[in-house]
């Protein structure tokens, strides 16, 4: 079975980093600083993407339906899945920050219109309000343009390494206090390894402007989006949630 052209894609420092490949050939990696590049040079691939896609107007406990779904299965590993607060908090200040006492009072300005719009009534924590404007590139486009809905996706790395590995979550951190955790990454390598990577792929330095785990959990996504392609991912929740601009509420793995 051909999946065509097939892509795996995470944040990263530069923009996006994506491992990619077409027809199973050996897999590329390439970082794009936007993700409107990385969709012009990759024009008709299936993309699963570390980044949360659907946006919700109010914030239930727990996030999103997909966050809640999800960590039951990764034991220790369920503190990689943050909620994701409202639309609102998201947009509440889009501005290029300049300073980093700019960066933290548009951070204070987010968490209060996150507060307005959650019950139980929850700000937004340092490492989800990071990748805001990531996630309102990729938000931006889904409502421009429908027709990118049925082959851009949400996917997880570590909700990925689960169903890769049988249903069981990593025993060990891909970071501990914010660094690489090498035994982790090897655990993961091998994982990745089972599922047709070549070790020296996965061993390579990293493209510049991407990290090590970055490129790692790219690589990951790339088999969730053979998955999608092949009509194996499954969603959670399935059916999948919709937003008010009909775009998917789900992470699929």
């Amino acid at each position: 079975m051909t999946l065509g052209a097939l892509a795996g894609v995470d944040g990263c420092k530069a923009g996006w980093v994506a491992v990619h490949s077409r027809d199973g050939a050996a897999p590329s990696v390439s970082v794009f600083p936007t993700f409107q590049l990385l969709l012009d040079a990759l024009p008709d691939a299936t993309i699963a993407v570390d980044m949360p896609i659907g946006l919700p107007d109010f914030s239930s406990r727990g996030g999103r339906g997909p966050e809640a779904l999800v960590r039951r299965l990764l034991g220790a590993r369920q503190s990689s899945v943050f909620a994701i607060p409202s639309r609102a908090a998201l947009y509440a200040d889009t501005s290029d920050f300049t300073t980093v006492e700019a960066w933290y009072a548009a951070h204070r300005r987010a968490s209060e219109v996150a507060m307005a719009t959650s019950d139980p009534p929850r700000g937004v924590s340092i490492q989800a309000f990071g990748i805001f404007a990531k996630i309102r590139e990729i938000d931006a486009l889904l409502i421009a343009r429908p027709d990118l809905r049925g082959r851009v996706f949400e996917s997880h790395p570590e909700v990925a390494f689960c169903r890769l590995n049988g249903g069981a979550a990593m025993t060990l951190p891909k970071k501990i206090k914010g660094a690489v955790n090498p035994a982790g990454m090897e655990e993961r390598k091998a994982l990745l390894c089972r599922h047709g990577y070549d070790k020296a792929f996965l061993d390579r330095a990293p493209p510049k402007g991407a990290a090590s785990d970055d490129f790692l959990d790219a690589a990951a996504m790339m088999l969730i989006a053979g998955r999608i392609a092949g009509g194996e991912a499954r969603p959670s929740p399935d059916p999948p949630l919709t937003d008010r601009f009909g775009i998917q509420v789900a992470i699929w793995a």
